[in-house]
């Protein structure tokens, strides 16, 4: 064989190579490439992974798809209120400075966050993060008659002490009814509790929902409206497929002051967009249903 036709005869076959290359990364599955990846930014974390197998049936994908996405509980952008966002070590506020409360308080809650050392220190204490103006202290409450209502609870911060004490911060506070903090209100975050345990992480939301016009004021310095009733809505992607439900809590004294809802429906109620970041085919499969058997923790 001659010289040229040997260098012509490498060129072609290292041509077929780079062909046959191209084909197989193009036909690897997109699952096991993510797989491999330990850890990721936060745009690639932003996917939904879904098997070679899963693609050839656009419902089972939806059913079965494993969703990773950063961020996951944060709601979208509020357009209709004043939203100011303060991030904790453990969860993320918008608070509005009109209502001297927050919009919503979100949170990721995994197995690790249900257990700790750190008490409560029973402390509440102005945000440093707000200006004076909208540093409601605990003596605006004192006297109302309405209980300093966790959002994020403290029994989901136990695990770290600036987290305890960041849940005591006055924006993660909203008045509410006695009874219905220390009763179907805390019997929820314990169930959370449990369900982070059982499935390993959970993406929750919670807040008040006001009426501006004739919602009753309390406060010393701080003219804080009292919310006529509260939500908080519940993720859980670990599970196939992934669930969601939402609550809507009347801020009173019932035995049962709770309705069940799809995530759609508090949507509604709230005006907001919560878990805006999943993919939209997973976002409206989660959000349009709800099984209230899946969530029992009530008597």
């Amino acid at each position: 064989m001659s010289k040229k036709k040997k260098q012509n005869t490498t060129k072609y076959a290292g041509s077929a190579f780079a062909v046959i290359l191209a084909a197989l990364l193009s036909y690897f599955p997109i699952s096991k490439q993510l797989n491999k990846q330990e850890t990721v930014n936060e745009t690639q974390k932003q996917e939904v992974v879904i098997s070679q197998d899963q693609q050839q049936d656009n419902d089972i994908s939806l059913e079965e798809a494993v969703v990773s996405v950063q961020n996951l509980e944060i709601p979208a952008k509020l357009k209709d209120r004043s939203e100011k966002i303060l991030k904790r070590s453990n969860y993320t506020i918008s608070y509005n400075r009109n209502w001297n409360q927050p919009n919503w308080v979100a949170w990721e809650l995994n197995k690790n966050e249900t257990k700790g050392r750190n008490n409560r220190n029973e402390e509440f204490t102005a945000d440093p993060d707000l200006a004076e103006a909208y540093q409601v202290e605990s003596y605006d409450y004192s006297g109302s008659g309405y209980d300093r209502g966790h959002m994020c609870p403290a029994g989901d911060n136990h695990f770290d002490a600036k987290a305890m004490n960041e849940s005591f911060y006055m924006s993660n506070i909203c008045p509410q009814n006695h009874e219905l903090n220390a009763g179907k209100w805390n019997d929820l975050e314990i169930a959370c509790r449990k369900w982070a345990n059982r499935y390993q992480q959970l993406f929750i939301v919670c807040g008040p929902i006001i009426d501006k016009r004739n919602g009753k004021r309390i406060g010393k310095e701080h003219e804080i409206i009292v919310p006529e009733k509260f939500f908080k809505v519940i993720l859980i992607t670990s599970t196939k497929p992934a669930r969601a439900i939402g609550y809507i809590f009347e801020n009173n004294g019932s035995d049962r002051p709770y309705k069940v809802h799809s995530i759609d429906e508090v949507e509604k109620i709230t005006g907001m967009d919560f878990f805006p970041n999943l993919p939209d085919k997973i976002e409206e499969l989660v959000e349009s249903r709800y099984e209230a058997s899946d969530w029992r923790w009530y008597n």
